[in-house]
């Protein structure tokens, strides 16, 4: 599957790439989650700070903050760039001496405990993001891929990011790294 470039406004570009992305992941995300990925690549887009950020201060920033709507936006964007660096850039971890898992459960966090503090329909939005969290990361791991730039990321990152949910994908795992030996460990919580 090649990625077409397409005439039209620039959400409508995001939104091929990211349902180019799920098809080659072998994911579907429903509209809202699809549509949220789609604007928060869009805001992000210009972020030159995004890799600059020490992600777990600004989430003990977001969650000990007072007020509701500063507090949201910050542990918003927490989520959000988390979601981002697991996906796009996971030779971050690797740099910061963290593990994947690291931007994926801080960023579930922070998706949780927005939505523990939002109303009926954001707080249904941000915890759908909290549990889709993983297919999302593996949605923008596809989009990384289609970009050509997927050999930039490290070999160690490459196999880590073989792990889908809480099972290995042993076919990628061969095909990144023929002759290894892949063994499946026990799922992490």
């Amino acid at each position: 599957m090649t990625l077409e470039l397409h005439a039209g406004p620039q959400s409508s570009l995001w939104h091929a790439l990211v349902r180019d992305a799920e098809a080659r992941a072998r994911r579907t995300l429903d509209e809202e989650l699809e549509s949220y990925l789609v604007f928060t690549l869009m805001r992000f887009t210009a972020d030159n700070q995004l890799g600059a950020r020490i992600m777990a201060l600004d989430y003990l920033d977001g969650v000990t903050t007072q007020g509701g709507r500063h507090k949201g936006l910050k542990l918003r964007d927490v989520g959000d760039r988390c979601l981002l660096l697991a996906g796009l850039y996971p030779e971050q971890a690797r740099r910061r001496h963290v593990s994947l898992n690291y931007f994926c459960d801080l960023g579930r966090s922070a998706y949780g405990d927005l939505a523990a503090q939002l109303r009926e329909t954001l707080r249904l939005l941000y915890g759908r993001l909290a549990q889709a969290f993983t297919a999302l990361v593996t949605v923008l791991i596809e989009v990384r891929k289609l970009s050509g730039d997927w050999a930039g990321v490290d070999p160690l990152a490459r196999l880590e990011l073989t792990q889908r949910g809480d099972q290995v994908d042993i076919g990628e795992a061969h095909a990144q790294f023929p002759g290894a030996i892949v063994i499946a460990g026990a799922g992490r919580a």
